[in-house]
């Protein structure tokens, strides 16, 4: 019982219908429509930008997997037409090792009355004994009105699935009864099986208070609404894309979404319209009633613990029982005009998919991105014991600094110069705001300059400061767009998040960044909290682009091990 993803799509369903335009912090609304230009497309496709090894299709917009009989399937929103949102359907590829793709036709689009203006996201859930069916939200008409639909392949011999259809009978599965929202209605989850009865979530709001309603069903056809949503949180608005999995108690092995016990936590998810933000919660299922309780630890709110404090999005996770092992996908659009958009002919990247689990505290996941990446590595420059001073910047050369993998581990002999922790920096972004890598601090700012330009006009900062709190360190991980690109029009943030890790056990610290010329997905100590962020340097481009690591701090830094590889371009067509 394989779960697919929210993003809208996803028998790995990867991404979710968004798209993020320069406004309001570089976030205006979902689903934002822009008629006169979601179906202009250009002849040409700019490669300036363009990744080389995260998937994106060849032109157009994006936003969304499920393995079966050998492949892995990504289902994602995609317009055919242009590169702003619209005209929403389910793109389809398919992947022996979910890093080189095959594209396929699409395998939803609008075709019947209760999907006639667009299909959004969903999942998708592998049948024992009949294979894999997929749920969707169909959009009924020009005021949205959203409805949960069933897609089954035609046929199951196919190894690639190609054809999708729709049976007339019992479509649609789901509409908003009395008391439900039926235009903030949709992301089916994955199903999962307990009690005789499939069951499923699908997002919604009350005014401000996001909900997951929970369904059930016997066949898979019919189904009926729980008394009480499986959770609720006031303030919390919209919650669109909800995933929710089980994770083991002990180990990094994944489990099927129809996992329960006393050895297991759930995890709910939830995408936030009202913010572009994902937040999830660790915490008890208690499936006699079918009630979801938070752990009093796990904050319910946009305060929350989240997947990646960057630009990250409509992320679903799936089982993978070939390698027993749970894969977190997630989605991320571009953070330049719509203008841009259509000009370079392309929007929208996926992540590179994650293997997830709880860390041994049991207060937050870990991610770190699947070892099927590695294949990619090419040319491998490696650098041991380098000591940083105060105001050192030392070049890594030997690599394709514009499309590198980079793996480097800092140490530090004493936290006695940390500079004190003011309790009212309470949100991460503000202080990277506030402490940038160019304010001179006492352990740390010490990290790389990724995708910099000769003379420093241009680069992303990823970096590591430390704090001394009343009776602990607080270590905070950036990842600092500001000065990234010479060119203004662009929504350029100060990202970054905590890092839970206890320095009195170890004053070291890890990191990893994954370089793709307009990406630069990065994983703390070891995957605790990671930052993916977008980024359009004019002049660290191609083979003009450099690497840098560097320190800031009046504390000597020693760089014990840096490791980079030049990486190969995945196969994507």
């Amino acid at each position: 019982m394989s779960q697919l993803r929210c993003i809208h799509s996803l028998i790995a369903v990867l991404f979710f219908t968004v798209i993020l335009i320069i406004s309001n912090n570089g976030v205006d609304a979902f689903h934002k429509v822009h008629p006169h230009l979601q179906s202009v497309s250009r002849i040409s496709v700019s490669g300036k930008h363009r990744t080389g090894y995260h998937f994106q299709p060849p032109r157009n917009w994006i936003n969304g997997p499920m393995h079966y009989n050998g492949y892995y399937h990504l289902f994602y929103q995609y317009n055919p037409k242009g590169s702003v949102w619209g005209n929403i359907v389910w793109a389809h590829s398919v992947s022996k090792d979910l890093i080189n793709w095959k594209a396929l036709e699409p395998a939803i689009y609008p075709s019947k009355p209760f999907d006639k203006f667009e299909c959004w996201s969903g999942s998708a859930t592998i049948i024992p004994g009949k294979g894999p069916v997929i749920l969707y939200t169909g959009i009924v008409d020009a005021n949205k009105t959203q409805v949960q639909c069933y897609a089954v392949p035609e046929d199951l011999s196919d190894p690639f699935l190609t054809k999708w259809i729709k049976p007339d009978e019992y479509n649609p599965i789901v509409v908003a009864g009395p008391g439900v929202n039926s235009t903030d209605f949709r992301d089916p989850t994955t199903a999962w099986f307990k009690d005789g009865h499939w069951k499923i979530l699908v997002g919604s709001r009350r005014k401000h208070r996001g909900i997951a309603y929970l369904y059930r069903s016997r066949d898979f056809k019919k189904w009926i609404r729980a008394k009480h949503p499986i959770h609720t949180a006031a303030g919390t608005g919209m919650w669109e894309c909800p995933d929710f999995y089980p994770v083991s108690m002990e180990g990094t092995m994944g489990l099927d979404t129809s996992v329960v016990g006393n050895h297991v936590k759930h995890v709910l998810k939830n995408s936030l319209d009202e913010t572009r933000f994902e937040y999830y919660t660790l915490g008890t299922y208690f499936t006699n009633i079918d009630r979801y309780i938070p752990d009093n630890t796990s904050v319910d709110g946009w305060a929350g613990l989240r997947y990646d404090y960057g630009n990250f999005y409509a992320s679903k996770s799936f089982f993978d029982p070939t390698m027993n092992r749970r894969i977190l996908w997630g989605w991320a659009n571009e953070s330049d005009t719509k203008e841009d958009d259509i000009h370079k002919g392309w929007a929208g990247i996926q992540a590179i998919p994650r293997t997830l689990w709880l860390d041994p505290s049991g207060r937050q996941l870990v991610q770190w991105p699947i070892e099927e990446l590695n294949s990619l590595r090419d040319k491998e420059v490696e650098i041991s014991n380098l000591k940083l001073a105060k105001g050192d910047y030392v070049e890594v050369k030997g690599i394709t600094a514009a499309q590198a993998d980079v793996e480097v581990t800092f140490s530090f002999s004493s936290l006695n110069e940390a500079e004190a922790f003011d309790p009212s920096w309470v949100n991460a972004e503000d202080l990277c705001g506030k402490k940038g890598s160019n304010i001179q601090g006492g352990v740390g700012p010490f990290g790389i300059l990724t995708l910099a330009s000769n003379n420093l006009e241009e680069y992303t900062p990823v970096f590591f400061r430390i704090f001394k709190a009343s009776n602990k360190h607080v270590v905070l991980l950036c990842s600092d767009a500001r000065s990234s690109s010479l060119k203004s029009e662009l929504y350029k943030p100060s990202f970054a998040g905590f890092v839970d890790v206890d320095l009195s056990t170890t004053k070291k610290l890890s990191l990893r960044s994954l370089i793709d010329h307009s990406v630069v997905e990065s994983f703390g100590a070891g995957g605790k909290t990671n930052i993916l962020s977008r980024v359009y340097p004019e002049l660290a481009v191609a083979d003009q682009a450099h690497l840098f690591v560097f320190n800031n701090g009046t504390v000597p830094i020693v760089m014990e091990n840096l490791r980079s590889w030049c990486m190969k371009s995945a196969v994507i067509n």
